[in-house]
């Protein structure tokens, strides 16, 4: 299973900008890209409650999915 975090596509929903989500948020603009790109080996949790809060998400499903990984070879 791999976790992915759904941040592109809520960016793109919300029409902001990483650095618009980092000056809404205080996160890092290097943490909040990582989260972008899918880069981040952990969550901090505190972090999700802020991009949450920032969006106005109610549902962590929104940011967050768990999905099966294809074997690439």
């Amino acid at each position: 299973m791999k976790l992915n975090i759904k941040l592109d596509e809520l960016l793109k929903k919300e029409g902001l900008t990483q650095k618009q989500l980092h000056e809404m948020t205080g996160i890092r603009t290097a943490a909040i890209s990582e989260l972008f790109n899918n880069q981040r080996k952990s969550i901090n949790r505190e972090h999700i409650e802020k991009i949450a809060t920032a969006l106005n998400i109610k549902d962590i499903n929104e940011i967050i999915e768990l999905h099966e990984e294809t074997d690439s070879k």
